[in-house]
C-alpha cells in the first residue's frame, strides 16, 4: 500500500514536473515563450488550489480508494493531452485537467493512512509517501527526459500516460472497498493550527514553484548547461527531496520536535536559494543549491502534512488536508509567474533572491505559529496542574 500511495503522489503532479524537465524542448518545439511556460505551472495550481477544498469534502464522503483509481486516470488523460499539444492553448487546458488529480492526492492518501497504518508509524509512512513527488520530479528530470532524447518529447509523455494507467488498474486491485458513502459537513475555511500551516505551505509553495519550474532553463541559458545536464537539475533535486521527506518527517512524527520543525526547513531552504544565486559566478554551486532545496523546501510539505494528521479534527482529515494543499497550489500558481517576469529579462539572480524572501516569510509564519502554540501548551500545562491540586 506504500508504493501504492507514493506512485499516486508521483502521478498526481507528473505533468508539472515533466513541463519544467522538457522546458527548453518545448519552448523550442513549440515556440512557447519562458513566461508562457511559468503561465502554465499558474493554470495547473490554479486549479489545484480552487479544486482542492471541494476534493477534500468529496474524498471524506465517498472514500479514498475511488478517488485514488480517479486521480491516476485523469492524471494518465492530462498526460495525454500534453503529449498531443500543438501548441500553447492546448496545453494550458491539458495542464488545468491536472489540476483534479492534485487536488485529490494528499486528502485521499492521508485519509488511507489514518484509516490502514498505526499511529507511531504514520509519520514515516507519510514521507514515504510524500516522496513520491519527488519521485516524479527524478523520473521526469532523468529517465523520461533522456527517453525524450530517443523518441521525442511527445512520446516520453505518452510513456508516463500508459504507466498511470496501469496503476490505476493496480490500485482498483489491491486497496480495500471504501465504505459507503457518507454525509460530513463540509468547511471551507481553515482554521486553528490548519490556517497557519495554509500561510506556510503558501509562502513555502511560490518559492518550491519557481525552482522546480525555472531550474533546468536557468541551468541552459545563464550556466551553459546541455538539456539533458540541465534537467539533471531536476532529477538531483527529486532524489534529495525523496531524502528529505522520509527522514524529516520521521523527526515530524514525534509531536515535540515537529513543533520547531516547518521552521528549521524554511531557514535551509533559504541558504539554498542564496547558493542558488550565488551558482551564476560559481556554476557548481547550482548542483548543491539543487540537493539544499530538496532536502529543507521540499521536505517542509510533508512535515506539514504530518502535522495536519497529527491535529485534523475527527472525520475532517480529507478536508483539512485539502486546506493546506490549497494553500501549497495557490503558492505554486503565484511564485512561477512572478519568477518567469524576471527570467524574460534575464535577471535570474533577482529571481533567486524573491525567492529566498517568499521561503524567510513561510519561516517566520512557522516560527510565530511554534511560539503561539509553545505559549498554549505551557498555559494547558499550568491549567491541567492547578486543576490536580483543587481536586487533591
Amino acid at each position: 500500500m506504500t508504493v501504492l500511495l507514493t506512485f499516486a503522489m508521483a502521478f498526481s503532479m507528473m505533468q508539472l514536473f515533466l513541463l519544467g524537465a522538457l522546458g527548453p524542448r518545448l519552448v523550442d518545439d513549440l515556440g512557447v515563450s519562458p513566461t508562457v511556460l511559468g503561465l502554465t505551472t499558474t493554470v495547473g495550481f490554479g486549479a489545484a488550489a480552487l479544486l482542492s477544498p471541494a476534493g477534500g469534502q468529496v474524498v471524506d464522503r465517498i472514500g479514498p480508494r475511488r478517488c485514488l483509481v480517479a486521480l491516476l486516470l485523469v492524471s494518465a488523460a492530462a498526460l495525454a493531452m500534453i503529449g498531443a499539444a500543438p501548441g500553447a492553448g492546448f496545453l494550458l487546458a491539458a495542464v488545468a485537467l491536472g489540476g483534479v488529480p492534485q487536488a485529490l492526492a494528499n486528502p485521499a492518501t492521508n485519509k488511507t493512512i489514518l484509516a490502514a497504518v498505526p499511529a507511531g508509524r504514520r509519520g514515516s509512512v507519510t514521507g514515504t509517501k510524500q516522496s513520491g513527488v519527488q519521485l516524479g520530479a527524478f523520473t521526469a528530470g532523468l529517465p523520461l527526459a533522456a527517453l525524450a532524447g530517443g523518441i521525442g518529447w511527445r512520446g516520453a509523455v505518452w510513456t508516463a500516460a500508459a504507466a498511470a494507467v496501469v496503476t490505476a488498474c493496480w490500485a482498483a486491485r489491491v486497496l480495500p472497498a471504501d465504505p459507503p458513502p457518507a454525509y460530513t459537513p463540509g468547511s471551507w475555511v481553515p482554521r486553528g493550527t490548519i490556517a497557519w500551516l495554509a500561510v506556510f505551505s503558501l509562502l513555502l509553495g511560490c518559492g518550491t514553484a519557481s525552482v522546480n519550474t525555472y531550474l533546468a532553463l536557468y541551468g541552459v541559458r545563464r550556466l551553459g548547461l546541455g538539456p539533458t545536464a540541465a534537467a539533471a537539475l531536476v532529477a538531483v533535486l527529486g532524489v534529495a527531496g525523496v531524502a528529505g521527506r522520509v527522514g524529516w518527517s520521521r523527526v515530524a512524527g514525534r509531536p515535540r520536535r515537529a513543533l520547531w520543525l516547518p521552521a528549521g526547513l524554511a531557514a535551509g531552504a533559504v541558504g539554498a536559494a542564496l547558493l542558488l544565486a550565488a551558482s551564476a559566478s560559481a556554476r557548481p554551486l547550482v548542483w548543491v543549491a539543487a540537493v539544499a532545496v530538496g532536502v529543507f523546501a521540499v521536505a517542509a510539505n510533508a512535515v506539514s502534512m504530518v502535522l495536519v494528521m497529527q491535529r485534523a479534527a475527527p472525520g475532517r482529515a480529507g478536508q483539512d488536508s485539502a486546506l493546506v494543499s490549497a494553500g501549497f497550489f495557490a503558492g505554486f500558481a503565484a511564485g512561477p509567474p512572478l519568477f518567469g517576469l524576471l527570467a524574460s529579462a534575464g535577471r535570474y539572480g533577482a529571481g533567486w533572491l524573491l525567492v529566498a524572501a517568499e521561503f524567510a516569510g513561510a519561516g517566520g509564519v512557522a516560527l510565530a505559529w511554534a511560539v503561539r502554540e509553545r505559549r498554549r501548551q505551557r498555559i494547558d500545562g499550568r491549567g491541567a496542574e492547578r486543576a490536580t491540586g483543587l481536586r487533591r
